[in-house]
């Protein structure tokens, strides 16, 4: 197996692209991805198979599949502004991105990708940061610096910003939705900068896409996969940074919010993380104290637990039962299977050909909704 995620060694020219326009392909998801990996081992096998499955889920033009010379472009855009790409069945892929439950399954990177391999904490929180928010983010992303903790934030105004200012010297890691070029916003064209120079810049998008509103949902989730932790410094109780800290919690990495006062919008969000069992943090020796040891033994990713083997292709009757029974609710695959008893895999493999057709949506953590 060649293009398989249990792959260590760097791809090839030819199996670098084919990585690249499967991973562009469209309706392939991350957890559609992995499936597909897993099933046909090599990105090439997977990429033929894709008409043919969403044929038989009921689509009638294949999906969209890159052609090499447009993967090359985006290789050979990424190579002109110093980018690297990093496929996620290679040894230079983080190994905390890589046993996500399913991984992405490709980043690019500007800047020194080691430190991606270091230990790191995720500091995030509001872009109308107080004062006081913002001091507190700077000196606890220094102070963990200090203890050799990389910081990972998102470039944003406020919290995030100040995080980056205050890791620069130890390890500043900046996470985009947009392509590893796309500096938003662009006053913090200067930090970007000086993050390439001296850290690191993380996208899942190609070189010159910019970033839009859907786009940071994914953006989060690589923050809180790249970190053994995230904290919250400020948020409000519909906030972007409250989703990174439940993602955090989903992929089992430890929550910290940073208490303040109820008269403080800001700190309605962080209050109500600690309510809900986020440990509270009060400087970086909360942090520290809380994730010594943590990691130290990091399993080697291996097939997401939930996707089942030898699946099998499953007939016209068993798709429209599996359509049927989808909902705007996310669903486990396994409670649909148990809903249309049916063997668990061929279940699952109903899902994708119904993701790739655009019938279903596949959600990571093994569950599923309507499309």
């Amino acid at each position: 197996m060649t293009g398989g995620r249990r792959t260590r060694a760097p791809l090839a020219e030819n199996e670098r692209r084919d990585w690249l326009r499967l991973a562009r392909a469209e309706n392939v998801g991350p957890v559609a991805f992995s499936y597909l990996i897993d099933t046909y081992g090599e990105a090439a096998q997977a990429i033929g198979a894709l008409p043919r499955m969403a044929e038989r889920a009921g689509r009638a033009h294949p999906p969209r599949v890159p052609t090499p010379a447009e993967a090359q472009s985006e290789l050979d855009a990424g190579s002109a502004i110093g980018a690297k790409l990093i496929c996620s069945c290679e040894s230079a892929f983080p190994p905390l991105l890589a046993a996500l439950d399913p991984p992405p399954p490709l980043i690019w990177t500007r800047g020194d990708a080691g430190l991606l391999h270091g230990r790191a904490v995720a500091v995030v929180g509001a872009r109308i940061a107080s004062a006081a928010g913002q001091r507190f983010a700077r000196t606890l992303a220094h102070e963990l610096g200090e203890a050799g903790y990389i910081v990972v934030s998102g470039l944003a105004r406020g919290i995030d910003g100040a995080a980056h200012e205050g890791s620069l010297a130890t390890g500043a890691v900046a996470v985009l939705g947009g392509g590893p070029d796309d500096v938003y916003p662009a006053e913090h064209a200067d930090l970007y900068r000086r993050i390439v120079a001296k850290g690191c810049v993380v996208s899942e998008s190609p070189p010159g896409y910019r970033a839009q509103a859907r786009d940071f949902p994914r953006r989060n989730r690589l923050i809180s996969g790249l970190a053994l932790g995230v904290v919250v410094v400020e948020a409000e109780l519909r906030s972007g940074s409250l989703i990174t800290a439940r993602l955090a919690g989903e992929q089992g990495r430890e929550v910290f919010a940073v208490p303040g006062s109820p008269m403080d919008a800001r700190a309605k969000g962080t209050n109500d993380l600690i309510r809900q069992g986020a440990a509270l943090c009060e400087g970086a020796e909360d942090v520290i104290r809380t994730l010594e040891g943590i990691g130290a033994g990091m399993r080697e990713p291996g097939p997401p637990a939930y996707v089942p083997q030898g699946a099998g292709e499953p007939d016209t009757k068993l798709l429209k039962q599996i359509e049927d029974l989808l909902s705007p609710t996310p669903t486990a695959w396994d409670e649909l299977a148990r809903a249309a008893g049916a063997p668990g895999p061929l279940t699952y493999a109903a899902l994708v050909e119904l993701s790739l057709a655009g019938r279903a949506e596949l959600l990571p953590g093994g569950m599923a909704v309507s499309a």
